[in-house]
């Protein structure tokens, strides 16, 4: 491979043949222009024939943004993620990223433009104009952006993720909301006698995810004491309420220790459940679920968390979602000592750093009651 410098009016450029067209088997060569001195491009030049010569050059694109990130929806998300991940990443392409930066061509897209796309969102992003975003949706934004280029890169349509090089905002840390051990028993007095008892008890003592208590079938349930979580349930629009089945290697697919309360229950659910079969005859609907309506359909989630929170306003008790069940679940098994490894398991967090990173505020107390345990086999009562 070879290529020549020379002067465009004040500026300085070079081309260089970038091999033969596949199709047609002609040369074909590259102009690069914009060098303020014969110098800058001749060391750009030898730049790009090293990457020739490496096998890892990559020719400028001139599709644009949107017409990639469509590309990218479709070749990539729709089948590699979640239905309700897919239906994010969507609306916040089709929404927000592509009528802001869709017409600009990947070949010419920079950081800068980038940057000044999470200033615009952080100031005026809302669709309905009532001001901006918050930094953790704005921070969305930048993993869906940052992960589809990245994708760009490895298909070879450009050389650089130009997302790297930019400083998205940093989201505030979530507070985590956890219900005190008073307060789980006045929720469950609440519940008393309501068809949200037996999923707001199986929440506490499990910490599954709303979808996975909800997709729990009986093949699922091991009588002796273990829960296998396979599937989640989720609502996608247009869809309905659909099931999806969790793969091996994701770390929600996981089986959970449960103690004898909890079986208890789910022999109490099942001998209703016997009930309404013989009751409602060919009209029950059986989806071997655990947690379903009386005539065995799946039960509609956000109609669920609806109930629950009209529960907690109407007997007066402390603003909770049904979501933070499950945080209680994990902070209170790491208050009682147990390792943050096993809460990680149960949770069915990929990485125990996660678990870490979101029940950080329990770690402290931790710490100091190790301390003290240190302290106390060391030195027991005596005085130094």
């Amino acid at each position: 491979m070879k290529g020549h410098v020379r002067k465009r009016g004040n500026k300085w450029c070079f081309v260089i043949d970038i091999g033969r067209d596949p199709k047609t088997g002609k040369r074909r060569q590259k102009w690069f222009s914009g060098y303020k001195t014969k110098k800058e491009a001749e060391k750009a030049m030898a730049e790009k024939l090293h990457e020739i010569n490496q096998g890892i050059f990559v020719e400028p694109s001139k599709i644009t943004l949107g017409e990639f990130l469509n590309r990218w929806l479709e070749d990539y998300a729709r089948i590699n993620c979640a239905p309700r991940t897919y239906e994010g990443y969507a609306y916040m392409i089709k929404e927000h990223i592509i009528p802001a930066l869709g017409k600009i061509t990947l070949d010419q897209l920079k950081p800068i433009h980038i940057q000044n796309y999470y200033s615009e969102k952080l100031a005026r992003g809302r669709k309905d104009g009532n001001g901006g975003l918050s930094a953790r949706s704005v921070y969305h934004h930048h993993r869906v952006i940052h992960e589809a280029l990245e994708y760009a890169v490895r298909w070879q349509v450009i050389a650089v993720n130009p997302a790297k090089a930019v400083a998205p905002p940093k989201p505030q840390r979530q507070l985590i909301n956890v219900l005190t051990r008073e307060e789980i028993h006045q929720l469950l007095e609440a519940a008393k006698g309501t068809k949200l008892y037996d999923p707001i008890f199986f929440a506490i003592n499990t910490g599954m995810r709303r979808g996975e208590i909800f997709a729990v079938r009986w093949s699922d349930v091991d009588f002796r004491g273990i829960i296998s979580v396979k599937q989640t349930l989720q609502r996608i629009k247009g869809k309905g309420l659909v099931f999806r089945h969790t793969t091996k290697t994701d770390g929600s697919r996981r089986t959970i220790a449960v103690s004898n309360s909890v079986i208890s229950m789910l022999k109490r659910i099942k001998k209703q459940q016997t009930e309404n079969k013989i009751a409602l005859g060919s009209e029950y609907q059986d989806h071997d679920l655990v947690f379903c309506n009386q005539d065995g359909t799946p039960i509609n989630i956000d109609y669920f968390s609806r109930e629950f929170g009209r529960l907690v306003r109407r007997k007066g008790l402390r603003h909770v979602r049904f979501h933070d069940l499950r945080h209680t679940h994990a902070t209170l098994l790491l208050q009682q000592g147990e390792h943050p490894k096993v809460v990680s398991e149960r949770l069915g967090h990929s990485t125990i750093t996660i678990t870490m990173d979101l029940y950080s505020h329990v770690m402290p107390n931790m710490q100091k009651k190790a301390a003290q345990k240190l302290d106390d086999f060391l030195f027991g009562d005596k005085t130094l």
